[in-house]
């Protein structure tokens, strides 16, 4: 009789989905309001904030609110103090240029990596520059692809990311009526295309004539929403996430063929 090896138990995240409003222009509030988070939620391994949290998404709010990187220590140090990764929008000032960026802080307080918006919406490439890569980074002990907002209603760069090694994907956005149903599936679509585990973390209130939409949510990489958030106000939720990817057999990531060539018509020369 053969003996029976043991399985390994199922990879697990505690995460904490922050899906708060933001007090525009006032950094100092918004960073107090994260520690208030991180501080009421000990046992998390990860928190995740809103696109533009740290500042504000309209353009005055960014002019008072943009820092340089190295200007987030304070937030650094909250997430040392808790032992908690920290994923948190902040209008970033880089010289004369302002990205809509993601900071990415580490359990022991590290900066792991900063995410420039790659893909701007509207207005907003009148006040940002837009970034031209993607980022994965080291936090909770995960490979994780960093995304912010309108990125996820486009399939190639949650595709990269995952190509990249990626094995979760985290999303801060400021989604805003009325465009519920595009991040509705777009949030699940990204972590079905992928089999991967998705953390979406959206904004509520309202800025700047918008009103932001809130259910942020976590996803299985499936693509079903296993917590999710109000539409309405803010809350913390709080989530354990299964981090298995799920059936080889569609395992996407690895099926995929790759760009084709795309042929016009019928002509049976064309073909060879």
């Amino acid at each position: 009789m053969s003996p029976v090896t043991a399985q390994p138990p199922p990879r697990r995240l505690r995460a904490l989905l922050a899906q708060t409003d933001s007090q525009p222009g006032r950094f100092d509030a918004n960073v107090a309001r994260l520690g208030a988070a991180l501080t009421a939620h000990p046992a998390v391994e990860i928190a995740v904030f809103p696109e533009l949290f740290l500042s504000g998404y309209g353009a005055d709010a960014v002019a008072e609110g943009a820092r340089r990187a190295d200007e987030l220590g304070a937030v650094c140090e909250l997430a040392q103090q808790a032992g908690t990764a920290v994923v948190c929008g902040f209008a970033e000032r880089d010289g004369d240029r302002v990205y809509d960026s993601v900071l990415c802080v580490d359990a022991a307080g590290r900066l792991a990596g900063v995410y420039r918006k790659s893909h701007l919406f509207d207005g907003e490439r009148d006040v940002f520059s837009a970034g031209d890569e993607l980022l994965v980074v080291e936090l909770a002990g995960l490979r994780v692809g960093v995304l912010n907002c309108m990125d996820i209603e486009f399939c190639e760069p949650a595709r990269d990311v995952a190509i990249a090694g990626a094995e979760l994907l985290v999303t801060v956005s400021a989604n805003m009526a009325p465009y519920w149903d595009c991040h509705d599936l777009a949030s699940r679509a990204r972590a079905h295309d992928n089999r991967l585990p998705h953390l979406y973390s959206n904004r509520v209130g309202a800025e700047a004539g918008l009103r932001f939409v809130g259910g942020s949510r976590a996803i299985d990489s499936s693509g079903q929403v296993i917590a999710e958030a109000n539409r309405d106000h803010e809350e913390l939720v709080e989530v354990e996430l299964d981090l298995d990817r799920g059936e080889p057999r569609l395992d996407y990531v690895r099926l995929r063929r790759g760009s084709l060539p795309v042929r016009f018509g019928t002509d049976a020369e064309a073909r060879s």
